[in-house]
């Protein structure tokens, strides 16, 4: 609770350096992306604490056991037989991390454009994963809209709505210029 407590402190402070800064922040859509965007990033960190205890949670092995037997492909379900459920304790954790980074993205609208494509393949592998229709446990066109939203945040870069992303690009002129290997990177990603 106390990193997340601490993520949303530190959104709500480029929230107020981009209100200050720059006029152009002081709009709806600019709340309305942030808002958005905070709380897919709060869905995140909710989806981060059930892989807990590490190296692999109960919910964890159940939910990965469903796509042996649920997968959309025989190729997506041998995968995860033979690959992922015996590495789970290696697995487990970068699941783990990769959902802490999408949260962390998120909330503090950091790198938002790259963490946004990269969690766009991690959720449509989910789908495909636990694809069978009618499973009353799950409903699996909530990982396209997932997708779709992720999508978005890509697309219109909403790390640049009262975000960090915001924030480099005034600050930081390797980003704002896109100069130099590290300033392309985080311009692109941002």
């Amino acid at each position: 609770m106390a990193l997340f407590l601490a993520l949303v402190v530190a959104s709500l402070f480029f929230v107020w350096r981009n209100w200050k800064e720059d006029p152009a922040q002081r709009t709806g859509v600019h709340v309305g992306t942030w808002a958005a965007r905070v709380m897919i990033g709060g869905m995140w960190f909710e989806a981060m604490l059930w892989k807990l205890p590490l190296p692999a949670s109960e919910g964890l092995k159940y939910w990965t056991g469903q796509e042996v037997t649920r997968a959309a492909f025989a190729l997506h379900r041998a995968l995860v037989e033979h690959v992922f459920i015996p590495n789970l304790h290696l697995i487990g954790p970068v699941v783990f991390l990769a959902e802490l980074t999408f949260a962390v993205s998120l909330i503090l609208g950091l790198g938002v454009r790259l963490v946004s494509v990269i969690a766009i393949a991690f959720v449509l592998q989910l789908w495909l994963g636990i694809y069978l229709p009618g499973q009353p446990a799950e409903w699996p066109w909530s990982y396209i809209f997932l997708a779709m939203v992720m999508f978005f945040f890509a697309l219109y870069a909403a790390g640049r709505s009262l975000g960090a992303d915001a924030w480099l690009r005034r600050h930081v002129p390797a980003v704002r210029d896109a100069k130099g290997s590290w300033g392309k990177l985080l311009a692109l990603a941002s």
